[in-house]
């Protein structure tokens, strides 16, 4: 047999294999969510956003006007790197089957916030909305990330407005929808 000939059945054959080992088998999810999304919140976007948020300052004081703002290369460096963990923290909200909050989390203001029970019926029940304010968090951080980029410090206010909406829009629609959790209050101790 030829060369080339030989090459195009080796070729095949291992294609073939390739196809029939892959259909007979069940595939595994690529990813193994770990932490939940109130731990995320908590851990990653929470601080991140503080940072980002608490950048930039004015305070009166008896002193006098006190400005904090980023001046420094370290001080941008620090911004950037908070950033980017808010950009991939909202890739992680997007992996499907992560849990909104351990079983024994309970809403911090029952009647206001809602249990984590019901925001992951929300979740669940319109995960195409929660797409959609998890790639707005993405978004922003990208904005964000272009102003540290240029160090433009009006650019940098006006996306970090622009991650409160985010923000906020998410938590409006499943944390505290403005409607009364579902669930009977559980008693107190």
């Amino acid at each position: 047999m030829p060369q080339q000939g030989y090459s195009v059945v080796v070729a095949i054959t291992f294609t073939a294999t390739l196809l029939a080992t892959a259909c007979g088998r069940e595939t595994e999810p690529a990813y193994h969510p770990t932490a939940t999304v109130e731990e995320i919140m908590r851990t990653l976007i929470d601080p991140s956003a503080d940072a980002i948020w608490d950048a930039v300052v004015t305070d009166a004081t008896v002193e006098g006007i006190i400005e904090t703002r980023p001046e420094t290369a370290d001080d941008w460096e620090t911004l950037r790197r908070h950033t980017v963990t808010l950009a991939e923290s909202a890739n992680l909200l997007l992996m499907e089957g992560r849990r909104v909050a351990a079983p024994e989390s309970r809403s911090e203001l029952p009647g206001i916030d809602l249990h984590p029970d019901a925001i992951q019926a929300l979740m669940v029940d319109d995960w195409k909305s929660w797409i959609t304010l998890a790639r707005g968090l993405h978004d922003v951080s990208l904005t964000l990330l272009d102003a540290i980029e240029a160090r433009d410090l009006n650019a940098f206010l006006v996306a970090g407005t622009e991650l409160d909406v985010a923000c906020e829009n998410c938590h409006s629609r499943y944390w505290y929808p403005g409607s009364a959790d579902p669930r009977q209050a559980e008693p107190g101790p």
